[in-house]
């Protein structure tokens, strides 16, 4: 009788372990979607990006603001009879000014 539940047990593992290992197990299953979790939050992050270009080329295609802006900001270029005015900003003093005190200050 032993032999037999013994059997049966061996045949009931047998059948299971490709159910849960194998080729299209559960587990393969479960890291495949985990994985496609994953693609698609970065498809939807590519797609936003892309949106974005696309708005980017149409800009440049259809006026000329696009195209003016990108020369300012990027190549720092100005139109004529334009000044070019900028604004720096004020460096902190190195002292500790947590006591109270006035920060030391420089005239140029």
């Amino acid at each position: 009788m032993r032999i037999v539940i013994y059997s049966m047990l061996l045949l009931l593992i047998a059948i299971q372990y490709p159910l849960w290992l194998g080729k299209g197990g559960w587990l393969k299953v479960y890291e495949m979607e985990r994985q496609l979790e994953l693609q698609q939050a970065k498809n939807s992050l590519l797609s936003l990006r892309n949106a974005k270009l696309t708005g980017d080329v149409k800009d440049l295609k259809d006026g000329t603001r696009a195209i003016e802006e990108r020369a300012r900001v990027e190549h720092g270029m100005i139109k004529e009879g334009e000044f070019f005015v900028q604004i720096l900003p004020t460096e902190k003093s190195a002292t500790n000014t947590s006591d109270g005190e006035k920060p030391a200050t420089t005239k140029q």
